[in-house]
């Protein structure tokens, strides 16, 4: 690492002289004389890297590495300020053991290396085992106190105090989360600043604009040290040298602010104070509790944590006794590092709060499961297009039909935002509505243009609508702009249907048009949103002939009879997927065909007469029978001869009657009548009203759904 003058001034004579080794700790200082070379005594120290053999020179000065990574620290970036290289010396100036300046040697041993100061911050010196022994009354030279016999160096000037605090505020700032600047705090600090830290926040957090409730608690929410390689009598330690991770244990975790106690007045008063002031000796035991000892004089200071609009916790700076104590203008930059951190921290639970209600909102837009409608399986997936925001405009749906059909549908809105994510549940409910009445693929996706148009005029999507028969094995699509889906037959072959593109939707006074199709048993139909088949790297009309490939790829391994499990189906599907493929948001429904074979369907007109329920029970004995399912024979025939009755009661045309034997029997009865039936409570004066009370009773479930035709009232029974 090379670097940079301190001072905007030109350079100097003598500049061109090799570094000064660096102290352990890393905090890099002139030698006596170095400074007596230069004019102005008083000048910003130059920070200088490492070097790994003092008599190697400035060309060989390694670069301070990144703790726990390796990596070249970017937050000082430094070039050198020597002169031309090759013509400097080769050995460093002696160091006088007597100056404040002094350095170790670079040959001495270094038994009790500490962990490196943290993202180029300058680093505190070491203790006195890391330095060699100062003169006896040696004094600081700006506070003119007397330094301890072999006691660590302070950060003594304020260009050290600056580029501290620049660099572990450019630390904190990199966090997004709530634990990232917590973490950036405590890791900018220790040991650079303080032998220990502990940082309190309030509990619970209070978000933007929010007023807390109840009284105001403090909880530990992480602490940081050096570990301890000493012996720890007289300092903030107790006597059983517990672990590193174990500092947090001694400490109360929660902490209730009394109001108007001592701790409430320094939090109120928000500025640092060390732990020797009136209001701190006072404060300190409420926060800690009674059995963690902070060490005299000024060896501690106590942070207040203010937001935008209120105090939200608290950090503790801890130095140990053999250390020097802070100074006056460290006050200024722990209110720096609690400043930054208390922002940090308030911009932290906005965004987290503003993710969740995305996440949620996400949520809720998309079905939480999948129904299991008759004759067929369904799979499904969604992918957002980033995790940091997880909405998006992709959706998908599987809606049951009256008949034992089911309705399959896919769609993207334009963008992946929360605009698009509540265009999309907009437009979802619209779909589910439309289903519910029964309409025609074409018509749904009718009226889904004009809904995007009340919406607004930029408000586009596409969309995919399709209706499987199990009964008939067919399926009916309209598509509104939406890329084709992909159907696997059972004998492994993918093909991709030809559907009418059609425009998407929002745009306006252009038709749909249906297409039907066959759906064989045992194939697999795949509806996917672009972001599957579509991105920077490939066309959409590649992905669509890579999504075919993979499709056939995937079936020849369980070979022609056996078609693929749809989980894993869907995963092999996304597995397709490059580092560089997520652009968008991805929905994927898989719905395999089992369909409904016609020997187990038993379908009949009944004339609106009232012969028709008698009618009814005789064909619905006759095939139960021929099923082998005569045990049902007495609660079909109830059941059956009620619905019916209620059914010719108002029909002016023909009643249907169908009965479908699958892992359960379901019997549907349909007339020309919209109103639907309600349950209610007969009176006992009352001639009818129980048909439906025994319905309710007897089925596993029943229903009534409306047609554009009528209604089709229906109840299923267990088989066995």
């Amino acid at each position: 690492m090379t670097e940079y003058p301190t001072s905007h001034e030109r350079r100097q004579p003598g500049a061109g002289r090799p570094p000064a080794p660096a102290d352990p700790r890393g905090a890099l200082l002139r030698t006596p004389e170095q400074s007596s070379s230069l004019p102005g005594a008083s000048a910003l120290p130059v920070q200088s890297a490492r070097t790994g053999d003092a008599s190697q020179g400035p060309a060989a000065a390694t670069p301070c590495s990144r703790r726990a990574t390796g990596q070249v620290s970017a937050d000082v970036d430094m070039t050198s300020s020597s002169g031309s290289s090759g013509t400097g010396a080769s050995t460093p100036p002696p160091a006088s053991s007597g100056s404040e300046h002094s350095q170790p040697s670079a040959t001495e041993p270094d038994a009790h290396r500490p962990r490196p100061a943290p993202e180029g911050i300058p680093a505190q010196p070491a203790a006195e085992q890391d330095r060699p022994p100062r003169a006896p009354g040696a004094k600081e030279r700006r506070t003119g106190q007397t330094l301890p016999q072999g006691g660590p160096m302070p950060m003594r000037r304020d260009g050290d105090r600056l580029r501290f605090v620049g660099a572990a505020t450019r630390r904190i700032a990199r966090g997004i989360d709530l634990d990232e600047i917590v973490m950036g705090l405590c890791r900018a600090t220790v040991p650079t600043f303080s032998d220990a830290i502990l940082v309190y926040l309030r509990d619970p957090l209070p978000v933007g604009d929010e007023r807390p409730t109840g009284p105001l608690v403090l909880r530990l929410r992480r602490t940081d040290r050096i570990p301890e390689e000493r012996d720890t009598d007289g300092g903030f330690m107790p006597a059983l040298r517990p672990e590193p991770s174990e500092l947090s244990a001694m400490t109360a975790e929660l902490c209730e602010v009394r109001p108007g106690g001592a701790l409430a007045e320094v939090l109120r008063g928000v500025r640092p104070v060390f732990a020797d002031a009136p209001a701190a000796r006072a404060a300190l035991p409420e926060l800690l509790g009674d059995d963690l000892v902070v060490p005299g004089g000024q060896r501690a200071i106590l942070a207040p944590l203010r937001g935008r609009r209120r105090v939200i916790g608290a950090a503790l700076f801890l130095r140990r006794p053999e250390r020097l104590a802070f100074e006056a203008d460290d006050l200024l930059v722990a209110a720096q590092l609690a400043t930054h951190s208390a922002l940090g921290i308030d911009k932290a639970v906005l965004y987290g709060r503003e993710a969740y209600i995305a996440d949620e909102l996400q949520r809720t837009m998309l079905p939480e499961t999948l129904p299991r409608p008759t004759g067929v399986r369904l799979a499904s997936r969604y992918l957002p297009a980033a995790e940091t925001a997880r909405v998006g405009g992709d959706w998908y749906d599987a809606i049951p039909l009256p008949g034992s059909r089911v309705a399959l549908v896919v769609g993207d809105v334009m963008g992946h935002s929360m605009t698009s994510a509540a265009i999309m549940g907009q437009l979802r409910t619209t779909a589910q509505t439309l289903a519910g009445l029964d309409l025609p693929p074409q018509e749904v996706l009718h009226h889904l243009d004009e809904q995007a148009q009340r919406l607004g005029t930029d408000r586009m999507a596409t969309c995919l609508y399709a209706v499987y028969d199990p009964v008939s094995h067919r399926i009916t699509i309209a598509n509104a702009g939406h890329p084709p889906p992909v159907l696997l037959h059972l004998g492994g072959r993918a093909e991709v249907l030809r559907v009418p593109p059609g425009a998407p939707i929002g745009v306006g006074g252009v038709d749909f048009e249906a297409v039907e199709l066959d759906a064989p048993a045992g194939a697999t139909l795949l509806l996917y949103t672009d972001g599957l088949v579509e991105s920077r790297l490939r066309d959409v009309w590649t992905g669509i002939e890579q999504l075919r490939e993979r499709l056939a790829a995937t079936a020849q391994l369980t070979g022609p009879d056996h078609p693929p499990p749809l989980e894993a189906l869907c995963d092999e599907v996304l597995d397709m997927l490059g580092p560089g493929d997520r652009d968008d948001d991805i929905a994927l429904l898989a719905a395999r065909f089992d369909g409904i074979a016609p020997s187990d369907v038993a379908y009949w007109f009944l004339e609106p007469e009232d012969a028709a329920p008698g009618r009814a029970r005789k064909l619905a004995r006759r095939a139960l029978s021929r099923w082998g399912l005569e045990e049902l024979t007495d609660s079909v025939e109830l059941l059956v001869s009620e619905v019916v009755t209620n059914a010719v009661r108002y029909a002016s045309r023909p009643v249907t009657l169908r009965l479908l034997r699958t892992d359960v029997l379901r019997c549907e009865v349909g007339d020309d009548v919209p109103q639907l039936p309600r349950l209610r409570q007969a009176r006992a004066t009352d001639e009818g009203g129980r048909g439906l009370y025994l319905v309710n009773r007897l089925a596993r479930r029943w229903g009534a759904t409306r047609l554009s035709t009528g209604k089709v009232v229906w109840f299923e029974l267990n088989r066995g």
